[in-house]
């Protein structure tokens, strides 16, 4: 006999859920029982084991993310529980008949059985999903507090517990929340970039975002909008107007905006998807700041956009002259940016570097393995480059950190980092809703893990003004006194335990960043011995080989 095992959903007391009751309120419970989506919720379980099984850093089964997903019914509902015991027998078997022992996994509300199925092969991933959503749906008959939470919230409660067994990072979003990051990361709908505000009778342009239509049709911050499609702006709140200008991508609106002088200005903008602003321009004294937000769609265009206005054309720098830049520094703020979309970390990091490799990525499947090499050409043509992290700088930020550090292009300056060095790969569910799956680690230039570890920065501000004064100082005359902790953190390979992960980030423990930072980075800047000394406080590629 073939090895099976059974799946039970059981009730207590030995009173099932639709015997007729004396209470009014059991015909509206098995109403909303009949209402459960079936079908629905096995075609997303479908698509979701199809994209978990190869993509998870560590091999687990269907059988795995099943049973682990189904003690969502017991989070909703704890008199729910799960068990796996040898299954009962078919009337008229004898034990010499069986040449294995049958198991069956129940879902019990004591000792009732609401539910019960053999259990197919380990991967067969059809039979799975269905009898996962027939499992739920039993649960849902059963449970007045399932069915007063949802259907969606009893989906979110099995992934939430299939999750748990995994890392931190994965997740089910349910389709509402996942359209709101999908805008987060590639923009809303029908929009021509720009944010309104009302000025006494006028509406004028408050802010452009660099990836819009606004943007590239030259339109600029101050700017009257008089009309929207001949419909006069003057008294109209800005919020409306703001509603005008939204609609169908592709579709155009019609602007007259103030010109020079008494001059008015007729442009027509083609609405389009544009994602976020993510680089937001500041100065501290003379040096450029570039504060990343987060890595969205179109984070390492905006960066170049503004390096572009930072800079000269080229025509006007002097080749002769070697690397001679015409900036004399810059600052890239990296604190509180939680990451985004790797990729634009690497493209990010490619604006400032020659060559060489950005990150390594490591994974089961094999897309999620990938040499993240940037080759094209700095920018800045070797300006110095300070940036700033803090204990909220994480993920994709924590890559284009890292990358630049490692190649001695930019001297870090903050605490540690978060230490988020897993990416997620994200998959599109049926129903609108997205898993993200973390499918590989990553790994820094110099070979050493981001995940747990995180950036140990050259200067670290974290440890007090004593402390920060004797960095300097030591900097100052030529050493660096945060050396032996960057080789120490460069020269660490995983598996790293957490004892040790825990004694290297302890030598600049994680803080939120402050206004010092900003006064160290103008510092560091303005002295070529500082930069020079902090800057190859990192080990070489000879010292620190890529592994």
């Amino acid at each position: 006999m073939a090895f099976s095992t059974v799946l039970s959903v059981g009730l207590c007391c030995g009173v099932h859920p639709l015997v007729a009751q004396t209470s009014h309120s059991v015909p509206a419970v098995i109403a909303a029982a009949d209402s459960f989506p079936t079908n629905d919720t096995r075609d997303v379980l479908i698509a979701a084991l199809r994209f978990l099984i190869p993509r998870t850093l560590e091999s687990h089964s269907a059988h795995d993310f099943s049973v682990w997903g189904l003690d969502g019914l017991t989070a909703i509902d704890p008199s729910i529980t799960i068990q796996e015991d040898p299954a009962p027998q078919p009337h008229g078997a004898s034990n010499t008949e069986k040449s294995a022992p049958e198991m069956a996994l129940s879902v019990l509300r004591g000792q009732t059985i609401l539910f019960q199925r053999v259990i197919p092969a380990e991967n067969n991933i059809q039979a799975w999903a269905a009898l996962v959503a027939d499992a739920l749906h039993a649960g849902w008959h059963a449970s007045e507090a399932i069915q007063q939470n949802g259907a969606d919230a009893l989906l979110q409660s099995f992934f939430d517990e299939l999750f748990n067994h995994l890392d931190p990072y994965s997740r089910y979003l349910a389709p509402s929340f996942a359209n709101n990051d999908r805008q987060k990361r590639v923009g809303h709908d029908g929009s021509i970039g720009v944010t309104l505000e009302n000025s006494g009778h006028n509406v004028v342009i408050s802010a452009i975002n660099a990836n819009g239509p606004a943007w590239e049709a030259g339109l600029d911050i101050g700017q009257r909008i008089l009309s929207v499609d001949g419909h006069s702006t003057r008294s109209q709140p800005a919020e409306h107007i703001q509603t005008l200008l939204e609609g169908d991508t592709g579709t155009d609106v019609a602007l007259v905006t103030s010109g020079s002088g008494r001059n008015h200005n007729s442009v027509t903008l083609t609405r389009a998807s544009v994602p976020p602003e993510t680089v937001f321009l500041s100065h501290s004294g003379r040096y450029p700041v570039l504060k990343i937000t987060s890595f969205s769609s179109e984070t390492a265009e905006e960066m170049s956009q503004y390096l572009s206005q930072l800079l000269p054309p080229d025509d006007d720098i002097t080749p002769h002259k070697g690397h001679s830049h015409s900036i004399p520094g810059l600052i890239l703020d990296l604190r509180g940016d939680r990451g985004g979309v790797v990729q634009q970390a690497v493209t990010t990091a490619a604006l400032f570097l020659d060559h060489g490799i950005a990150v390594t990525t490591h994974g089961r499947y094999p897309q999620a393995n990938h040499i993240w090499a940037v080759q094209g050409g700095d920018m800045t043509q070797g300006a110095p480059i300070v940036i700033l992290v803090d204990g909220q700088t994480a993920s994709a930020s924590e890559i284009l950190a890292s990358a630049l550090a490692d190649h001695r292009r930019a001297v870090v300056v903050g605490s540690e980092t978060l230490g988020k060095g897993l990416t997620q790969v994200i998959g599109q569910m049926p129903n609108g809703g997205e898993l993200f799956v973390t499918w590989s680690r990553n790994q820094a230039p110099l070979g050493w893990p981001l995940q747990g570890l995180g950036v140990m920065p050259q200067i670290c501000t974290s440890l007090g003004g004593t402390s920060l004064d004797d960095q300097i100082k030591a900097l100052e005359h030529g050493h660096s006194l945060m050396e032996n902790a960057l080789h120490t953190a460069r020269a660490t390979r995983a598996p790293v335990s957490v004892s040790k992960i825990l004694s290297i980030r302890n030598q600049c423990p994680a803080a939120l960043g402050s206004d010092n930072d900003m006064e160290i980075a103008a510092a560091v800047l303005g002295s070529p011995q500082l930069y020079s000394t902090a800057l190859t406080a990192i080990p070489d590629e000879n010292s620190a080989p890529l592994h």
